[in-house]
């Protein structure tokens, strides 16, 4: 006789008891435009090629500017903010954040918000000066069509709380379907709980392998130099996992547990 063994859903059912799916989407100014046939054509004829086989575009602003790199680091921040605090989900663009930090999660987007609009502002200051650079280094391909007359508008953070759960009016319409739709979601979860545990798996023993390599041998000749910051990431890295451990793998928190108290008051 084969017995077969049910996977342990009580992870995943703590994941969807406690945590609330969440949305980040950016509108952002697109600062790459391809060369128009003509254009593309003036460019493949310098090189005797066929246009048809050509990709080309051009770069509308100096995305290297410091207004431009203060807009950008502030999306960057948003995403790692995100990142940080959440747990993946099988679903392209959401992320799972505990209900008990919605709040926290909220005041923090909409500070980042704030600092976008500013950023955005002082970046649209200096919009009229990136033009002209732009004018001059793109010569014949410079088209005024391309720009807007302002930036104010073209970069923003939204956020939401899409709903993951099946639809509650189809327990009446079509209790069938509505329990193939518990089932998917249950299944979702428990891909969640899958996703959570190879992520923290993987972070934990890249930054222990980078621990380990600072610690051992030379380098050059000379001993290798080992930096706060190598156990400080560990450090975030037991916070977040204590804060987010579905507790799906208790090898892997014991791992945790007892590198945490080695690492303690180093």
């Amino acid at each position: 006789m084969t017995l077969t063994t049910e996977p342990d859903t009580r992870p995943a059912d703590h994941v969807r008891a406690t945590m609330c799916a969440t949305r980040v989407a950016f509108t952002w100014f697109g600062t790459r435009k391809s060369l128009t046939p003509q254009q593309k054509a003036r460019a493949a004829e310098s090189f005797s090629a066929a246009s048809e086989f050509l990709t080309a575009g051009k770069r509308l602003l100096d995305t290297r500017h410091p207004q431009f790199k203060a807009v950008t680091s502030i999306r960057n921040q948003t995403r790692a903010y995100w990142a940080s605090i959440s747990l993946p989900y099988p679903e392209a663009g959401i992320r799972l954040v505990r209900q008990d930090t919605l709040e926290s999660f909220q005041d923090q987007l909409t500070d980042f918000k704030r600092q976008l609009d500013e950023a955005v502002d002082l970046l649209d200051d200096e919009y009229a000066t990136l033009k002209l650079a732009a004018q001059e280094r793109l010569g014949s391909l410079f088209s005024a069509a391309d720009y807007p007359a302002s930036l104010t508008g073209l970069f923003d953070v939204s956020w939401d709380f899409p709903s993951v759960e099946p639809p509650d009016y189809l327990r009446g319409l079509n209790p069938q379907l509505y329990e193939q739709e518990c089932q998917r979601v249950q299944s979702r979860f428990q891909q969640a709980v899958e996703l959570a545990e190879q992520a923290f798996t993987e972070e934990f023993s890249r930054l222990v392998s980078h621990l380990s390599e600072r610690l051992s041998g030379q380098e050059d000749g000379r001993p290798k130099i080992f930096r706060d910051s190598a156990v400080g990431k560990l450090r975030e890295f037991f916070e977040r996992f204590r804060a987010l451990n579905v507790r799906s793998n208790e090898q892997l928190d014991q791992l945790v547990s007892q590198c945490g108290q080695i690492v303690e008051g180093v």
